[in-house]
C-alpha cells in the first residue's frame, strides 16, 4: 500500500471581506520509512521534544471552541457522504484538564476510545509544526503516521469554519471510491481540481484528529509574503489516502461499526456506547 502524495496548487480569494485563503493538499508519504520510529507516539514525542514552541502565548493551540466546531463540522461531513458509509465512525471530545475553582462545568459524556476522537498529542504536534509558519506538509518524519490538512489565510474571519470548510468543498470533484483526476501531481500535471482534503476527512479508519491554529506574523506562502497569516493544521490518525482503497465501505449506515461499539448509531455514524459520565471545562 502507497499513499498519496501530492501538492495543491489552490488560491482561493476572498475579495469581498478583504481577506485570502489557500488550502494545501493533505499529504502523506509514499516513499519507504527512513526513521527508526515503529510506532506514531514515539514519532509525536520525539517532535514535541524537539520542537521549538514559543514558551509565553496569550491562547493555547487551540480553543475549546473551535475544537467543538472542527468536530462537529467533520461528523455532519462524514454522516453525509454519498454513497452512504456502513463504518463510518462518531467523532467525540475527551477528556479536558480541570478549570479553576469558581468556574461553570459542562457535563459531557465520555466514550470508549475506539471512536474517534480529538487526541491531544495530534494537537500539541499540529501546534509545533504551525508554530514554524512553514507553508508545507510536515514534519517530513511523521508524515508516514500522520494524515494533515493544512489552511492559510490572511485578515478576518468569523468562525474556524471558515478555514475548514473548502477542504469539503472539493467533494464536488470526487467520484467514489478513488480520487481519479483530482490528484494533481508535478512535474506531469501541476493543475487541476483537487479532493484529498475531502477524503482525509471522510477516511473511516482515520479514528483521531487533533488541530491548531497559529498566527504567523510573516509567512511565506507561493513566494509572496502573508503578514499576519492565521495557519490551521489538523493532523489525523492512522493516515487516510491509501492508493487503490475506497475512504469508507458502502452500505447502510453503520452495518459494518466495529464491534466495539456494541451496534449504537447516530446520524448514521457508528456511535460508542457510554462506559462513563465525565464534566469537562470549556472556557
Amino acid at each position: 500500500m502507497i499513499a498519496i502524495s501530492a501538492v495543491s496548487s489552490a488560491l482561493l480569494f476572498s475579495l469581498l471581506c478583504e481577506a485570502s485563503a489557500v488550502v494545501l493538499l493533505n499529504s502523506t508519504d509514499s516513499s519507504p520509512p527512513t526513521n527508526n520510529f515503529t510506532d506514531i507516539e514515539a514519532a509525536l514525542e520525539a517532535q514535541l521534544d524537539s520542537a521549538d514552541i514559543p514558551k509565553t502565548r496569550r491562547k493555547r493551540y487551540i480553543s475549546q471552541n473551535d475544537m467543538i466546531a472542527i468536530l462537529d463540522y467533520h461528523n455532519q461531513v462524514r454522516g453525509k457522504v454519498f454513497p452512504p458509509a456502513a463504518n463510518m465512525e462518531y467523532m467525540v471530545m475527551v477528556k479536558l484538564p480541570a478549570p479553576p475553582k469558581n468556574r461553570a462545568w459542562i457535563l459531557f459524556k465520555a466514550m470508549k476510545t475506539t471512536n474517534m476522537v480529538w487526541d491531544e498529542n495530534l494537537a500539541k504536534s499540529a501546534e509545533a509544526w504551525a508554530a514554524t509558519c512553514i507553508w508545507d506538509h510536515g514534519p517530513s518524519y511523521l508524515l508516514r503516521f500522520l494524515g494533515q490538512n493544512l489552511s492559510v489565510r490572511t485578515g478576518r474571519y468569523r468562525s474556524i469554519l471558515q478555514l475548514v470548510k473548502p477542504w469539503y468543498d472539493e467533494v464536488k470533484d470526487y467520484a467514489f471510491p478513488y480520487p481519479q483526476d483530482c490528484n494533481p501531481r508535478c512535474p506531469m500535471r501541476c493543475f487541476g481540481p483537487m479532493c484529498t482534503h475531502y477524503t482525509q476527512m471522510v477516511w473511516a479508519t482515520s479514528n483521531r484528529i487533533g488541530c491548531a491554529i497559529h498566527t504567523c506574523q510573516n509567512m511565506n506562502v507561493w513566494g509572496a509574503l502573508w503578514r499576519r497569516a492565521v495557519y490551521l493544521v489538523c493532523n489525523y490518525a492512522p493516515k487516510g489516502n491509501w492508493i487503490g482503497e475506497a475512504p469508507y465501505k458502502v452500505g447502510v449506515p453503520c452495518s459494518a461499526c466495529p464491534p466495539s461499539y456494541g451496534g449504537s448509531c447516530t446520524d448514521n455514524l457508528c456511535f460508542p456506547g457510554v462506559t462513563s459520565n465525565y464534566l469537562y471545562w470549556f472556557k
